[in-house]
């Protein structure tokens, strides 16, 4: 049975390299490097919002990673921060630039919802993605014509065009998993997604191919949950759980709602999603068996 990757080992905190990582990536790091510096200097949100003449809400939300640092604004929080090393000034106004790019995913914003935009610039910086599914296969693993039966039981009057320009985003970040440096995926399915005949037979047949073809990669496992098991233990909800390779990135737990997610990254909440998904996972087939079950699935369809 797979084990979950350890924790990071606990380094001296530094000014982070803005380099290997998205722009969602580094506006956390970013904040975080500003959570620790106000700290030390003994600096609140309140006087740091006086001195970049802005709202303490502001302050939270980049010291949080939800909004970006102009340049100018981390030079003054520097200054106040007791920051004047010429090195570590230059490391960060280059982690605030690179921080306030435009990801790939910018191009898809008329059809990419504001809750859901942070799961896609993580998943570009993550070195392991764990995901519990409910309904639907997950979009990283889905074929186009599954997508597009996904969507469109959501968007049933929406435009073909917006329905194409979702599909094509989802299609455009499971690029990440052909990487040289592909994140390790690994999904537990509830077993009504095997039972749930989206899109028809024939749909559910080439959707049931991919996915087996894609558990032969290295990079991606699959386990599938019983009704035994997700009776007991299920969250209800789909659980995206990210880990990073840059120490200075805490894990993220992504949860699914109806029509919005919330994202955690303090460590007694992950710490709680970790343990239902490995709750999940040890009750679970091996993916060895989670195939054979895949191929009865898959059986069913033909």
């Amino acid at each position: 049975m797979p084990g979950i990757e350890p924790l990071q080992p606990s380094r001296k905190p530094t000014i982070a390299p803005a380099t290997g990582a998205s722009p969602t990536a580094l506006r956390l790091v970013l904040g975080a490097q500003l959570r620790r510096m106000s700290a030390e200097a003994g600096i609140t949100p309140d006087v740091a919002a006086t001195r970049i003449r802005c709202s303490t809400a502001k302050i939270s939300r980049m010291e949080t990673g939800h909004s970006p640092c102009k340049e100018r604004d981390a030079a003054d929080l520097l200054a106040l921060y007791g920051v004047t090393d010429p090195e570590q000034t230059a490391e960060f106004i280059d982690l605030v630039r690179k921080a306030g790019e435009r990801g790939w995913w910018r191009s898809y914003a008329d059809v990419l919802p504001d809750w859901f935009e942070p799961l896609v610039g993580l998943e570009e910086a993550a070195a392991s993605i764990r995901t519990y599914e409910s309904h639907y296969i997950p979009g990283l693993l889905q074929t186009w014509d599954y997508a597009h039966a996904v969507v469109r039981s959501g968007h049933a009057l929406e435009p073909e065009e917006t329905t194409r320009r979702r599909v094509e985003l989802r299609m455009k970040r499971q690029e990440l998993l052909s990487r040289s440096d592909a994140p390790k995926l690994w999904v537990l399915l509830d077993e009504a997604v095997l039972m749930r005949p989206t899109g028809g037979a024939r749909v559910m047949s080439e959707q049931l191919t991919h996915l087996l073809d894609m558990t032969e990669l290295p990079h991606v496992i699959v386990q599938v949950a019983p009704f035994e098991v997700t009776a007991h233990t299920s969250p209800g909800n789909g659980i995206t759980y990210l880990r990073f390779a840059m120490s200075q990135l805490p894990d993220v737990a992504y949860i699914e709602h109806l029509t919005n997610a919330t994202s955690v990254n303090k460590q007694e909440s992950t710490d709680e999603y970790r343990w239902i998904l490995d709750s999940l996972s040890a009750q679970s087939p091996s993916p060895v068996a989670s195939r054979k079950l895949l191929r009865q699935a898959l059986e069913r369809y033909s």
